[in-house]
């Protein structure tokens, strides 16, 4: 078969393959590498542009092991022999770039073999995520049996591949805020096909340049024109595997046959013609679209992505509704050369419900041999599970899963359609639900550094790393901190979590020059975002931008109180006691200026001219509004409809309000927000409640870590998990289930209730972990192993 450049068909068990990655040679952690940079001679090294490069090379034998490293600016996809056998390099910045390690012994063999990979640079059009310094490839043997396949060793060859072109937004539509890039224009006729396997004719590709030795990190070298510091792959390869379309909702000038989706009949258009296909997933998913053709010289086939349909008034509505409405997205284009089994697969990975095949053929017939997609995501595994005995709550467990699925990759995203950014505010609540569903703390390990990565030499952190485009969004950087709080308190990596209390204090040291003669925060530069809701301009509260804003300080102690646990747990005594002294200064401070005691409401500055449920969450959560009045104010916040509303993203902070008041049946005794959604044939949750760009946000998934943390009740009753407290929340709910995966091994949680106030159900708690279970102000002990729970 024929491919087009990047064609990937091999299916894998991701965590396994991670596991088996070998060994680097310790050398090449702490030394020059002997592999260079390389790239196209002649072309500019920083505009658009696919780069194919190759190397052949003589084996005596068969190697039982032929390990490599490699890495690519903006990306690259290997090949050996013709078979694809990594993507790469996974997502950072130029100080600490990854490369992926290979064991490629499997694919080699004796005699005559062929290391070739596709490297493509978007330019301008990157994604505003990506970092880039200029086009390149690198390629290291591990030892030196292995250096045989060096970049830089004077065998490799260069071709430019003059097929592709980019698509933007000046020539697509996209209804939003776009982050993601550019999408892709092929002419067949340009393309070199074939140009992976050993039998490819390369004799007039050029001899690339070599840029520069490769540099491990932290290596002193002295270019002068800089470059990157390497560094290893920390997270496995992402899930891939074929995830077809499952129906045809219409078509145009030409008849699909029936078993087109499922890959059984092709869908053949006459010369001469127009036609189209809407297909539909049913779901929303995020991965490689496959096409595959034959003939058709001269046709032109423009395939179109969209996560909804439009009506005329570009409303979404229904998402299965299809009836009036039409298609707005970004598309890819592809020209074809006639040839027989083509085939096309983008460069970056694309998401869809809803997708559309334009076709226009030339003077030839064609022939669409088949179309599916290719998921591809973070290989995150569901070991939690979570049922109760309405359906609906499981309705909500599986959209939210998938939701906080697309939305990680080599990061985690706040959307993979719009943006696919890794923002701090988004990705503390997908972290946790990843230590819940998954156990996997690896993308939060990798987003927790990411963002100590990015702090300026002021000291804040950026809202969203990486990023290529610079955006601070200062209170994002309190939940940075409680997002190592939340690790700290979940696994036991104290020499992980010991390297960011430098940044921790480098952050409170900012916002504390920032404070006002009262102890109060505002008129901070950048964009103080709190949640995109009516009352807050672009959703920055009052007092955010011009001074003394209420809630920009409930934030500062909420990550100061967080802060003073981590410095006191990792012996920073003196920070503990003078932040834990400024967080009481501040708490006096707001009460003093802010508590309007007619409404029994904190106001948002101290003009009492405007009043959140934000800023009275906040209160509660932090202990500022004493504990006698917390309970009432949290009634309060609930009851006054005139109070800025919280979002979906703030129903997080809402919930931990009405758990620490006694009130946590509150959440599933109100999830009219999601199940809205479910109503309105959202199959991810979205961004917003109304009006919605994105159709699947990662903040608006949290019922997946609510359901086991709130209503099951799961939660860490000491840092590292070392103990348990479990404490249901049942609302209307009569049974609950659910279990996660401990750090020591399986949770697991049945509860009935018992009457109408009693519960009974068993606890198993893996071995060598102790807790307790809460249930109306009953206390039971709790062992490793199973045990019965019976209240009356």
């Amino acid at each position: 078969m024929k491919r087009l450049s990047i064609f990937l068909l091999f299916f894998f068990s991701t965590f396994a393959l991670f596991a088996q990655i070998p060994e680097i040679n310790p050398k090449l952690l702490r030394h020059e590498w002997d592999a260079a940079w390389i790239t196209h001679p002649t072309v500019p090294l920083t505009t658009y542009g696919v780069y194919h490069f190759r190397h052949t090379f003589d084996l005596d034998s068969k190697p039982a092991s032929f390990i490599v490293h490699a890495s690519a600016d903006n990306r690259y996809r290997l090949f050996v022999n013709g078979q694809s056998v990594g993507f790469g390099p996974a997502r950072g910045d130029l100080l600490h770039w990854r490369y992926e390690t290979y064991d490629i012994a499997e694919h080699l063999q004796t005699g005559e073999n062929v290391v070739a990979a596709v490297v493509w640079n978007f330019g301008e059009d990157k994604p505003v995520a990506q970092h880039t310094y200029y086009t390149g490839f690198i390629l290291q043997g591990n030892t030196e049996a292995e250096h045989i396949v060096n970049s830089g060793n004077g065998a490799w060859k260069v071709v430019q591949n003059q097929a592709y072109q980019p698509l933007t937004q000046r020539d697509f539509t996209v209804l939003g805020y776009y982050a993601v890039g550019a999408t892709d224009h092929v002419d067949g006729s340009q393309y070199p096909w074939d140009w992976e396997q050993l039998s490819f004719d390369d004799s007039d590709w050029l001899k690339p340049r070599n840029i520069k030795k490769g540099a491990p990190y932290g290596f002193p070298y002295g270019y002068g024109d800089g470059g990157y510091n390497l560094v290893p792959r920390n997270i496995p390869m992402m899930e891939e595997y074929v995830e077809r379309f499952k129906e045809v909702e219409r078509s145009e000038g030409s008849m699909v046959a029936e078993g087109f989706v499922q890959g059984q009949q092709p869908w053949k258009i006459p010369a001469n013609t127009k036609a189209s296909v809407l297909l539909d997933q049913t779901y929303l998913v995020a991965g490689y679209p496959e096409l595959k053709v034959s003939g058709g010289a001269g046709s032109r086939i423009k395939i179109t992505y969209s996560e909804a349909l439009y009506d005329e008034q570009n409303r979404k509505g229904n998402r299965n509704e299809t009836e009036g409405k039409h298609i707005v997205g970004y598309y890819d284009i592809f020209e074809l050369d006639g040839g027989e089994n083509r085939s096309f697969r983008p460069l970056w990975n694309r998401t869809y419900r809803y997708v559309t095949l334009e076709v226009e053929t030339g003077s030839e017939p064609l022939s669409v041999l088949d179309f599916y997609g290719i998921y591809a995501n973070y290989p995150f595994e569901e070991v939690g599970m979570f049922s109760s005995n309405d359906a609906t709550t499981e309705d909500i467990w599986e959209v939210g899963w998938r939701t906080a699925r697309l939305c990680a990759t080599e990061t985690y995203m706040d959307c993979p359609y719009y943006e696919q950014l890794q923002y701090i505010g988004d990705t503390r609540i997908q972290a946790l639900i990843s230590l819940y569903v998954s156990g996997d703390d690896r993308l939060m390990r990798n987003a927790i550094q990411q963002f100590d990565h990015s702090r300026a030499p002021e000291g804040i952190t950026m809202s969203r790393y990486p990023s290529g485009l610079a955006q601070y969004i200062p209170p994002y950087a309190f939940f940075w901190i409680a997002m190592v709080h939340d690790y700290h308190m979940y696994r036991k990596d104290d020499a992980f979590v010991k390297t960011m209390l430098p940044g921790i204090e480098s952050v409170l040291t900012w916002f504390e020059d920032q404070l006002d003669e009262n102890d109060l925060l505002g008129g901070l530069l950048w964009w103080n975002y709190a949640d995109a809701v009516e009352g807050f301009s672009r959703g920055t509260p009052p007092g955010a931008e011009d001074g003394h804003s209420t809630l920009l300080t409930l934030q500062f102690i909420y990550a100061a109180d967080y802060a003073v646990e981590l410095f006191e747990s990792y012996g920073k005594s003196y920070l503990a006691d003078h932040y834990r002294e400024l967080s009481r200064q501040m708490k006096t401070a707001v009460m003093e200026s802010s508590y309007d005691e007619a409404k029994k409401l904190i106001a948002d500055t101290p003009d009492k001219a405007s009043f959140s449920q934000h800023t009275n969450i906040m209160a509660i959560l932090t202990d500022t509004a004493p504990e006698a009045m917390q309970e009432v104010l949290f009634d309060q916040l609930i009851a006054d409809t005139s109070l800025v509303q919280c979002n979906i993203y703030y129903r997080f902070y809402l919930t931990r309000a009405a758990n620490k008041v006694g009130k946590a049946d509150y959440f599933v005794n109100h999830m009219d927000t999601w199940t809205d959604m479910l109503d309105e044939g959202l199959t991810t949750f979205a961004e917003h409640e109304e009006n919605t760009r994105s159709d699947c946000h990662a903040w608006s998934a949290s019922p997946n870590y609510e359901f086991l943390a709130t209503v099951v009740g799961i939660m860490p009753a000491s840092p590292h998990f070392a103990s348990v407290q479990i404490a249901p929340a049942l609302g209307y709910l009569q049974e609950v289930s659910g279990s996660i995966p401990h750090p020591l091994g399986q949770l697991e949680v049945k509860l009935k209730r018992k009457g109408k106030v009693g519960i009974q159900g068993s606890v198993s708690l893996p071995e060598g972990a102790s807790g307790t279970f809460v249930w109306k102000g009953k206390t039971i002990p709790l062992k490793g192993g199973k045990q019965e729970v019976n209240i009356p």
